[in-house]
């Protein structure tokens, strides 16, 4: 069937989502798109739809998607300690039977010890992988540190590559490209344009073959994440046609 393809519920807006119902709502219309999964948004939860992750599961797996959960959170705390939330977000992974967890790299220090996350992740039994986020953070130095230090590690941790984010903080897609490929197991696909004091994201169709390129210096059977702006009547029609077109290139 060839490479991967996943659609990231935020793709198609927070009320848009709301109004159709909640996530689950989407599902059918990402499975009808011939999509191989779903992101799952924790951010995108009501407190009454957290706890009703079995459910939630189920339909994910009777449609036939493959799972895959983000947190909106930093793995790494202001005092560079562990996510004290991690293990929970771990558990809800493990619960949507998710093929891993997502999080942002947040404030990691070099002296920070990892033996802890090893611990953890260890114990769950669940992937993790950390994405380049709109922050300082998420910058490439830090982001390489941190790659050095789980190689180092030998730490079951690999990468999400946000193709657009890196604008946002100043760095170039291509030499991060260069430095991170390796470790990239999971790409967000998006274009971006400025727009007033920033960027914004759009479909890559819609943009010059920059984001193409880019691709192409990345793993080829790294999972691709639709993450920019699903939107019109049909969104099955609209989502198909970005599945094909990431499928194809």
């Amino acid at each position: 069937m060839g490479r991967k393809i996943i659609v990231v519920t935020a793709a198609y807006g927070a009320d848009q989502v709301r109004q159709a119902g909640g996530q689950r709502a989407m599902l059918p219309v990402i499975a009808g798109a011939g999509a191989d999964g779903v992101e799952i948004r924790r951010e995108l939860f009501s407190s009454e739809e957290l706890l009703t992750l079995p459910a939630l599961a189920e339909s994910i797996e009777l449609l036939g998607l493959l799972a895959c959960y983000s947190a909106p959170a930093a793995l790494f705390m202001p005092d560079g300690t562990l996510n004290p939330d991690l293990p929970r977000y771990l558990a809800e992974a493990n619960t949507l039977n998710a093929l891993w967890l997502k999080v942002s790299l947040g404030h990691f220090s070099d002296k920070q010890p990892l033996e802890s996350l090893r611990a953890l992740l260890n114990e769950s039994g669940m992937a993790l992988v950390v994405e380049n986020d709109q922050t300082d953070c998420g910058q490439l130095a830090p982001m390489q540190r941190f790659k050095a230090a789980c190689r180092v590690m030998a730490l079951p941790v690999t990468l999400t590559f946000d193709m657009g984010n890196w604008l946002w903080v100043g760095d170039s897609p291509e030499e991060a490209a260069r430095h991170l490929a390796p470790a990239v197991s999971y790409i967000h696909v998006k274009a971006a344009v400025p727009y007033n004091e920033n960027f914004r994201a759009i479909a890559p169709d819609r943009a010059d073959t920059r984001w193409l390129d880019l691709l192409n210096q990345l793993p080829a059977d790294a999972p691709r994440g639709i993450e920019f702006p699903l939107e019109g009547t049909d969104l099955t029609a609209v989502t198909r046609h970005y599945v094909n077109l990431l499928r194809e290139e």
